[in-house]
């Protein structure tokens, strides 16, 4: 691919764009916190004066009920319902959302059925034909290593697609080129036509299968030169796994969705080898024994190779500080086609070095199939990477970093970045976690970096562990303080009285908790902003 131009002409690759949510210096998030439970009492006095009312409050009722009733089945009409950007929204979040659900039927023919997701991608004329793609699987590290690949293929001028999972505030940065995500018009178009397409075919798509359809139709019709896709959950099963890739990648294997994939690794790395494809290179980290053993066993089947990271591929990794970059992590990797040593990681902690690895064998890679990736150009990429959720500040008073490890290994390495890049006096962790997870090795974690714990959930996730649960069981393993907070605003209020300047609020335990906070912060941000316009 000598060419940095889109191969069917589309014309210039997407600007990028960056957001971040950051409070301005010397605000607080305590007193907006405090708004809202101001609110929230206001809210709960109408309610009981409400209640007092008797029939008035039934007639309410009602009336809230076949409104609700209206917009679900608004929601659930048909195409000809999608008219605009919040129909559309409303839409797909009424489909089967395997994400959020307690209960899933794990086989072909359930909530995981590739037919299903085959033919209505036929309906809609096979967009995934249309873009050369990597498939990105594993526990932990694949919106990390995304991310990486991603900056450092821009900075060499070529229009990159991404489709990830879970959002945190907008369901829109699932999919993104250049980092700019999907614009609500085109959303909305592509929405009515993944509609419109699943009548043709007799059959609803789940939620992930809907957003996988609009994401390949996103880059097809915008030509991206690469697609950088996330697997959703597993693997074999998953919507994604029906492109045909030019290369696959698989991250970090750990016991996770232990429900769903498997309670050994050995059954979870068979799910997530599911994404090997015949012909189509694979390239993964250094695992277990046991993972490597299902890794070489299932790309023998299908006819391809592994190539290891740190094995195959020469490797290493060191930790330093410089006066310019503080403490971080250095790479080094050399392939036949690339030597790129000292590379700063551009992400904190050491696990995000075998990431990096990742991410450069993956660029190394490409660029032995025709991508043009000069070595200034790649590593000057690099340094651009930016991923929001992971190890991110997004308030400065009080400190309060944001990180949705969600897993025991990942929740281990952020208690450890945290000591090794985040000076503080003392750490109050905001937590909450899905009730399907290792929920006392998460608790073992959480007790090794926070002197003081306040459980909470997100709204509206039926999978989240109850918060009283969550308690209990802390104190049975650990003598620290903990409280509850039945939302995650009131958490962080909490924990802003509980603080001074010198400490860290840590919030972590899932993706959801962290867009629950950074949502609630954005409010307080506004509302703060809005107060001092009007002074």
């Amino acid at each position: 691919m000598g060419s940095k131009t889109s191969r069917r002409g589309g014309g210039d690759s997407p600007k990028r764009t960056t957001s971040r949510t950051t409070g301005a210096d010397g605000t607080s998030a305590s007193s907006g916190a405090r708004k809202a439970g101001t609110a929230r009492t206001t809210r709960s006095r109408a309610a009981s004066a409400g209640a007092s009312a008797g029939k008035t409050k039934k007639k309410t009722t009602s009336r809230s009920s076949r409104a609700a009733a209206a917009q679900s089945a608004e929601a659930k009409a048909g195409p000809e319902a999608i008219t605009s950007y919040p129909n559309a929204v409303r839409w797909v979040l009424e489909l089967h959302d395997v994400e959020r659900q307690r209960v899933v039927q794990y086989d072909p023919e359930g909530d995981f059925k590739l037919d299903r997701m085959r033919d209505l991608l036929t309906a809609l004329g096979n967009p995934q034909e249309q873009f050369r793609s990597v498939h990105i699987a594993g526990s932990n590290g694949k919106g990390s290593t995304s991310a990486m690949i991603s900056a450092m293929l821009r900075r060499c001028g070529f229009a990159i697609g991404s489709y990830t999972s879970p959002h945190l505030t907008d369901i829109r940065e699932r999919i993104t080129i250049n980092g700019q995500k999907i614009g609500r018009s085109e959303f909305t178009e592509l929405m009515r036509k993944v509609a419109e397409a699943s009548v043709s075919i007799g059959e609803r798509p789940t939620f992930f299968e809907a957003m996988t359809a609009i994401s390949f139709l996103h880059f097809a019709e915008q030509a991206v030169d690469l697609a950088l896709v996330e697997v959703g959950l597993g693997g074999r099963l998953d919507s994604t796994n029906v492109i045909m890739p030019v290369l696959s990648l698989i991250t970090e294997i750990q016991l996770d969705h232990t429900r769903i994939l498997g309670t050994d690794l050995a059954s979870i790395a068979r799910e997530k080898a599911g994404i090997m494809k015949p012909g189509v290179p694979v390239i993964t980290r250094e695992q277990t024994s046991e993972v490597e053993a299902v890794f070489n066993e299932q790309a023998e089947a299908v006819g391809t190779t592994v190539r290891v990271v740190n094995r195959d591929i020469e490797f290493s990794n060191r930790f330093c500080s410089t006066a310019e970059l503080g403490p971080h992590n250095r790479v080094c990797l050399y392939t036949d086609t690339s030597r790129l040593e000292h590379l700063p990681v551009p992400l904190p902690g050491e696990h995000q070095a075998f990431n990096c690895g990742l991410a450069l064998a993956a660029v190394d890679h490409l660029k032995s199939i025709g991508f043009d990736c000069p070595e200034p150009v790649v590593t000057a990429g690099l340094a651009d990477t930016e991923i929001p959720g992971r190890m991110e500040l997004v308030w400065e008073r009080p400190r309060i970093l944001v990180d949705g490890a969600h897993n025991p290994d990942a929740l281990g390495a952020l208690m450890r970045c945290v000591g090794a890049h985040v000076p503080y006096d003392s750490m109050v962790c905001v937590f909450g976690c899905a009730q399907d997870k290792d929920i006392d090795a998460l608790l073992d974690r959480v007790s090794l970096g926070a002197d003081k714990v306040i459980f909470t959930k997100a709204a509206g996730n039926p999978r989240a562990a109850d918060p009283d649960d969550l308690r209990r069981r802390f104190m049975e393993r650990s003598g620290k303080m903990c409280q509850v907070a039945p939302t995650v605003g009131e958490a962080l209020e909490l924990a802003a009285r509980a603080v001074s300047r010198d400490d860290l609020i840590c919030v972590t335990g899932s993706f959801y908790l962290v867009g629950d906070a950074m949502k609630h912060l954005e409010s307080v941000r506004r509302s703060r902003e809005e107060a001092t316009a009007g002074a």
